[in-house]
């Protein structure tokens, strides 16, 4: 927990010295200036770590554990079962279902920053990094509250005088949205917007505090001193200063990034169906009266200790100050590994196993012959599609068409990456190791059977009635089985390696493996993804874009020998 929330001090109560020493908390001074000064005790992070970088490890180590109590479930009475006589039960981390987080362990993610800076791109990566870690994460957007109330008649009891402003004016023509609503020299608007956050924000307290989650992230501008007091003093005064809270501000300085950034603020709901150019007119009008009021994190923030993070350009350049709570780490680390570099990420099990054949868990088996044709097929399928991606994006940038911002324009880099299993290593053999780049990793094995290992899939069944054992998604409990919260553990350093690569991936691996890697690409928590069916011979294709992937499934057609799309939805 930070010291401030220990102290329970208002952080954005001025100081007693504040008069004395010149302090100014209602305007932006040269002190705050992201480009003119780093706060004393802040780390700055400058440079491409983010944009190919290749001297950056993968990360390991990581913390794996938070506050989590093991807790009776009522829903599923055998998920507390006690190991069986003389066997440990190695099972450490439960579903949501099993844990009960204590109230000192949750966050309030507080976004800063200007419209069109990239915040709701951050806050959905975010909040689907959380999410498949299993701490229950939600986001709280304003503008969508806004938008309900730009749609039903306005609170007047709050601002009684709205019927006569601008801003009413703007709420019948556009709903609230229009520039003029936004323009902090009109005052009922003004109280209305602060109205709006506040309920937003107590929803999101609501979410922690009473409905089980972990993670609240108040998406807004939140651009003043004024605002941020009041978040501060609001998350004090009903989570007792046992919230934590971590301000992350998006900043972006980039005009080609920017101007992208606008252009998709033009697909949202406040300006959908509307003239494209009176449109982006107007949205640049609202920036300009954000602009008239805005004040960065900084100097302000560091003396008074909150903790905060400042994200440039998506990942440019990072200011931290006083990160220290778990989830804060976390979230930060996670940060660190942002790119925006078109690319696809490809998924497959390796091809047919003996086991597959015998229907037994040995230590480790080789391909079938099946198998090995798979393999084969796979690599003529992948350079087919490899050459048809570089075909299109040149195309496109030839257009200027792509919506993909990243400077390097040479052909892609090409990572395979498969487990540490003959089974997946012969499934990769077929790959010209001049063109892509070849790695194995123990991280990416497929769940450890424990002393189950050599028993047919009937007789794992049998012995798990036997002592009366179920499977959850900790495994079956006192047979060292690995279950996929295990799995979910040693794939996050691969997850934060994947976003850090501005290149290709393909994925080979066990079907365990494939389906937690699947849930955080399309957005579902790891536990949920031990139900989902990864059959042999089916490759999944995600193309990340600015509003979540493109999601593909191409099947294996062992006549054909080749490979046929199945379906083709956003992820």
């Amino acid at each position: 927990m930070s010291a401030l929330s220990d102290s329970g001090i208002n952080p954005y109560q001025m100081p007693d010295n504040a008069m004395s020493s010149g302090l100014n908390i209602s305007s932006r001074g040269p002190e705050t200036n992201v480009h003119s000064h780093v706060p004393r005790g802040c780390v700055e992070i400058c440079g491409d770590s983010n944009h190919g970088r290749k001297d950056v490890p993968l990360v390991r180590g990581l913390i794996t554990t938070g506050n989590l109590k093991r807790k009776r479930s009522t829903e599923n009475p055998s998920a507390s079962c006690p190991p069986t006589s003389g066997i440990q039960n190695n099972a450490n981390l439960l579903s949501p279902t099993e844990i009960e987080r204590s109230v000192d362990a949750k966050l309030v993610i507080v976004m800063v920053g200007l419209p069109a800076r990239g915040k709701s791109y951050v806050t959905n990566k975010v909040c689907r990094y959380l999410n498949w870690l299993q701490h229950e994460t939600k986001i709280f957007n304003v503008g969508n509250r806004r938008r309900k109330v730009g749609g039903r008649q306005l609170d007047l009891s709050a601002a009684p005088c709205l019927m006569s402003t601008e801003a009413h004016q703007a709420s019948l023509d556009h709903g609230t949205h229009s520039a003029g609503f936004f323009n902090p020299d009109n005052l009922q608007a003004r109280k209305l917007r602060e109205q709006i956050a506040m309920e937003t924000l107590d929803e999101s307290l609501d979410y922690l505090l009473n409905e089980g989650g972990s993670v609240a992230i108040f998406d807004a501008t939140n651009s003043t001193i004024e605002r941020r007091r009041k978040i501060i003093a609001r998350v004090q005064e009903r989570g007792r200063s046992n919230l934590q809270v971590l301000f992350l501000e998006s900043q972006c300085f980039d005009e080609a990034l920017l101007q992208s950034n606008m252009l998709l603020k033009m697909s949202n709901p406040d300006y959908r169906d509307q003239d494209p150019v009176k449109a982006l007119e107007d949205f640049r009008r609202r920036v300009a009266m954000y602009q008239k009021k805005y004040t960065p994190l900084g100097n302000i923030e560091e003396r008074l200790g909150v903790s905060y993070c400042q994200m440039i350009d998506v990942g440019r350049k990072f200011i931290t100050h006083n990160i220290k709570s778990f989830l804060a780490t976390q979230v930060v680390g996670y940060l660190q590994h942002f790119n925006l570099a078109g690319r696809q990420v490809w998924l497959t099990r390796h091809g047919e196993s003996n086991d597959n054949l015998s229907g037994k868990v040995s230590h480790d088996p080789g391909l079938s012959p099946h198998g090995v044709k798979y393999a084969a097929a796979l690599s003529r399928f992948i350079d087919q599609e490899r050459d048809t991606w570089n075909r299109q994006q040149k195309r496109l940038e030839e257009a200027g068409d792509s919506l993909h911002l990243s400077a390097d324009k040479s052909p892609k880099r090409f990572h395979l990456w498969t487990s540490m299993t003959q089974r997946s290593i012969q499934t990769a053999k077929f790959f010209d190791s001049a063109r892509y780049r070849i790695e194995h990793m123990r991280m990416l094995d497929d769940l450890s059977a424990g002393i189950l290992s050599g028993l047919s899939d009937a007789e794992v069944k049998q012995r798990a009635s036997d002592t009366q054992l179920n499977h959850t998604s900790t495994g079956y409990p006192g047979t060292r089985c690995e279950g996929y919260s295990d799995v979910t553990k040693r794939l996050r350093s691969i997850i934060l390696e994947l976003e850090r690569v501005t290149g290709h991936v393909l994925f080979i691996g066990g079907s365990a493996v494939i389906r937690v890697l699947l849930a955080y690409c399309r957005g579902m928590q790891s536990y949920v993804s031990a139900n989902v069916d990864i059959p042999l011979g089916t490759v999944y294709l995600l193309e990340p874009k600015p509003y979540g992937a493109d999601y593909k499934e191409f099947d294996y057609n062992p006549e054909t020998d080749s490979f046929h799309q199945k379906r083709d939805r956003e992820g």
